[in-house]
């Protein structure tokens, strides 16, 4: 990638005042909720009883995607600037995407294991986001040489640990127990909020960077490449560890989304709304491809969920046959 490219897709900004910012906290909430509301505390129970699938996805989603993505944006070398690095790096240390749990469906995966990985990558985000963003980012910046032009990655703790409890943290707890005490109102509320959370992150990303349009366009080849190929790492680790640990297919189906789908709004509200690269020079290509994730994600889990029900029906038809 040219310098003059990295410098146009770091010139792209998103500002946000106070009003714009509150209301996608808001939405994103609204959202997190929506999808707790398919939490029930029995719904744990199978999961627990055989953890094996629970334990391997957890793994994948807080461990070997952020280790794996460091390992990629080195791969990646001068191909890549610092700041579209970092913007990876924040969407591994992300939780699993609102959308997971819907694709999971879709595939005809293993839905009580995917809402349990939901539930506990949102639960121990609040201390796994910024620690794996604050590791590998400092990690990254240190082995590829731009430490000396970057300040040192410093996360403003209490900033962040406040925001991921009241966007993920709230809305979970509401939603559980919506969810047990009310579950007539949670099974109508359900699928409506599931839709608004793809609504969400279209709006969100047209929304932000409407006033950047031409250069976003411009660039927007680059970028695609960067997320895709990292998106299709995630999808991997998934669909691989659930092959080597020979977990039953249903189960294999939900590691490979439950990876491959990353709660990348929560990734831009971090980086809106916090003080996370205060003092940094322009990072707008961190914002691109965070922002970038949100779109993709549900392209190809869409995309991965028709693969799947592809491959059911060809078996079936080898059975027929």
């Amino acid at each position: 990638m040219s310098p003059e490219t990295i410098q146009m897709i770091d010139s792209i900004e998103v500002t946000l005042n106070a009003g714009g910012m509150n209301t996608i906290n808001i939405v994103l909430a609204f959202v997190m909720y929506g999808v707790a509301l398919g939490i029930k505390p029995q719904t744990f129970l199978t999961v627990f009883r055989k953890p094996k699938s629970l334990i391997l996805g957890a793994c994948c989603q807080l461990i070997l995607l952020p280790l794996f993505t460091f390992l990629l944006t080195l791969a990646f070398g001068t191909s890549i600037s610092w700041t579209m690095a970092l913007g990876m790096i924040l969407v591994a240390s992300c939780p699993g995407g609102n959308i997971s749990n819907f694709m999971s469906s879709l595939s005809k995966g293993n839905i009580e294991l995917s809402v349990s990985l939901t539930a506990i990558s949102t639960s121990l985000a609040i201390l796994m986001t910024p620690f794996n963003f604050w590791l590998y980012g400092n990690l990254y910046l240190h082995y590829a040489n731009v430490a000396g032009e970057v300040p040192q990655l410093v996360i403003p703790l209490m900033d962040v640990l406040k925001t991921i409890f009241i966007l993920l943290g709230v809305p979970l707890i509401l939603g559980v127990l919506t969810s047990h005490f009310l579950p007539k109102v949670a099974l109508f509320l359900k699928k409506p909020l599931q839709w608004l959370s793809i609504l969400f992150f279209i709006a969100m990303v047209v929304l932000s960077f409407a006033g950047n349009l031409d250069a976003f366009m411009k660039c927007i080849e680059f970028i695609f490449l960067i997320v895709l190929v990292h998106n299709l790492l995630a999808l991997t680790i998934g669909f691989s560890v659930g092959t080597v640990f020979r977990v039953p297919r249903k189960d294999r189906r939900t590691l490979t989304i439950e990876t491959g789908i990353q709660n990348s709004g929560l990734g831009l509200v971090l980086l809106l709304g916090t003080g996370l690269f205060e003092g940094f020079p322009p990072h707008g290509g961190t914002l691109v491809i965070t922002a970038w994730w949100g779109v993709w994600h549900i392209v190809s889990g869409l995309t991965v969920s028709s693969i799947f029900n592809l491959n059911d029906k060809l078996i079936r038809a080898q059975h027929n046959g």
